[in-house]
């Protein structure tokens, strides 16, 4: 079960028509993301000949799931800027930096669903607000639904694994740099994976 991704409005998907998992059903109430088991990564293109990959280690938010009604479900996540790790910390330094996310500034990047429907099977969209820096605009993530558990410390707990592209020029990243054989350092597509771990709140 999906709970992330963009809609179009051109082709709208309605959950009436779609079957509700009991099993799913069950599962219906609020969670917290554990950022020990819960991984915000990205890809992003670099030179034009491979790729760089990165994360946040430090995020943190809150799910509602409707397993009734899976359009009623919501989902709020903030990540701190400063937790950016790709490996090597002189590059980790320039993206906190104005050319980049300017962190001092703009601590956080944050996203607030809008809306979420079911796409069938396992696989669900949210679609919602992703601010960074102060630019907002929409995103929407197709995500998978990993399953559930009882943890050994008796914690219910969901997973949810997905995707989404974003064009970063389009939040105001827009630091570049030519390269003398054509094209540039660092693409504009960037491209972003999930891998959630919540856990069921009392």
């Amino acid at each position: 079960m999906a709970l992330f991704t963009r809609k179009s409005p051109a082709a709208p998907v309605t959950t009436a028509a779609l079957p509700v998992d009991p099993a799913l059903a069950a599962l219906s109430g609020d969670y917290s993301i554990d950022p020990a088991h819960s991984a915000i990564s990205f890809t992003v293109r670099h030179a034009m000949v491979t790729n760089v990959r990165g994360s946040f280690a430090e995020h943190e938010g809150t799910l509602h799931l409707d397993g009734s009604d899976p359009a009623k479900s919501t989902a709020a996540i903030d990540i701190r800027i400063e937790s950016v790790d790709t490996g090597i910390a002189d590059r980790d330094g320039h993206l906190r930096g104005g050319d980049f996310f300017d962190a001092e500034r703009f601590p956080h990047m944050t996203f607030r669903s809008t809306h979420a429907e079911q796409l069938g099977g396992d696989t669900y969209r949210i679609v919602g607000d992703l601010t960074i820096k102060d630019v907002t605009k929409p995103l929407s993530i197709d995500l998978e639904f990993n399953g559930s558990a009882t943890d050994v410390y008796g914690n219910q707990r969901v997973g949810f694994e997905g995707s989404a592209e974003i064009l970063r020029s389009d939040w105001g990243l827009t630091w570049n740099a030519a390269l003398e054989t054509g094209g540039v350092m660092v693409s504009d597509k960037v491209k972003l994976a999930f891998d959630i771990s919540a856990i069921k709140t009392a």
